[in-house]
């Protein structure tokens, strides 16, 4: 059974993570599956303790090491006990808003290799823009973020700090096949079924992309979709977030490639600066 699976960490993110992952699984009557990772590479490694005894010496001074592997397993039983605690609240919190079939796990490693073995029965992903370690700091990226953008082949929503139910949504559209894939998603999803939708798409305003962005607009609309259609000049960054900002929209729906401008603003290091510069939520399909 394919379901919904949240990262939750001990970020300012994580509140907006459980809302955000406790109002899609109510919207798709999916399960939930709140997520803790635990990647050593972030705590300090037996090895590099190992690594000390050359600093401080051994004879009198061995004992120095001994109380140095003591913390960091001491360190270790914390972390998990921290991750432990902050999923039991995480699934409370779930179940205060609805979610019945909520469960939680804990996994050791790196989150990238652990939502790869998840991705088969993984419906849709949610993670912060931030984790712990960028908490203080809205617009930088969190450090796995870019990575699982990347390899997670999921649709993949990422919060914010703040996560308030979306009244509204905004697909940026280019009229490429891969595109096209995205938003038959949307039609055939429940996820977003009901919210006004705003398809935008970058380009020159001439009959080929008006005749794109209206077959587009038609496939929605025979799903049942109110969608208001808008063709856009400029830079793809400043045009799209102008009109989300004009229009007071909620979320934002992009696919993860393309073959026209918004490609080019998806892939690499542009990536990265949408999704940092982004003021509402991100829903990005493959």
């Amino acid at each position: 059974m394919t379901k919904i699976i949240a990262c939750i960490d001990g970020s300012l993110a994580a509140a907006a993570v459980c809302d955000a992952a406790s109002w899609a699984s109510l919207r798709l009557e999916a399960p939930l599956d709140l997520l803790h990772v635990l990647d050593k590479s972030e705590y300090l490694a037996s090895a590099d303790v190992q690594n000390l005894s050359g600093n401080i010496g051994l004879g009198s001074r061995e004992h120095l090491l001994e109380e140095l592997v003591e913390i960091e397993e001491k360190r270790s039983r914390l972390a998990l006990e921290h991750g432990k605690a902050m999923l039991q609240d995480a699934r409370q919190h779930a179940r205060e808003q609805g979610v019945v079939d909520v469960t939680t796990h804990q996994r050791h490693g790196s989150l990238i290799e652990t939502l790869l073995d998840l991705q088969a029965e993984t419906r849709l992903l949610i993670i912060g823009r931030q984790g712990e370690t960028h908490g203080q700091q809205p617009y930088q990226l969190g450090s796995h973020l870019e990575n699982v953008i990347r390899s997670v082949h999921r649709p993949l929503l990422i919060t914010l700090p703040d996560f308030a139910a979306p009244s509204s949504f905004m697909i940026a559209y280019d009229g490429s096949v891969t595109a096209s894939k995205s938003l038959e998603k949307v039609a055939e999803s429940n996820l977003l079924r009901d919210l006004p939708c705003h398809l935008a798409m970058v380009a020159e305003n001439d009959s080929q992309h008006q005749s794109q962005l209206n077959a587009a607009a038609a496939r929605l609309r025979e799903a049942k979709f109110d969608v208001t259609t808008a063709l856009l000049q400029g830079e793809v960054q400043s045009a799209l977030y102008q009109y989300q900002q004009q229009k007071n929209i909620d979320l934002m729906v992009m696919g993860a490639y393309g073959h026209s401008r918004i490609r080019q603003f998806l892939l690499g290091s542009n990536t990265a600066k949408m999704v940092r510069m982004s003021a509402i939520p991100l829903l990005i399909l493959r």
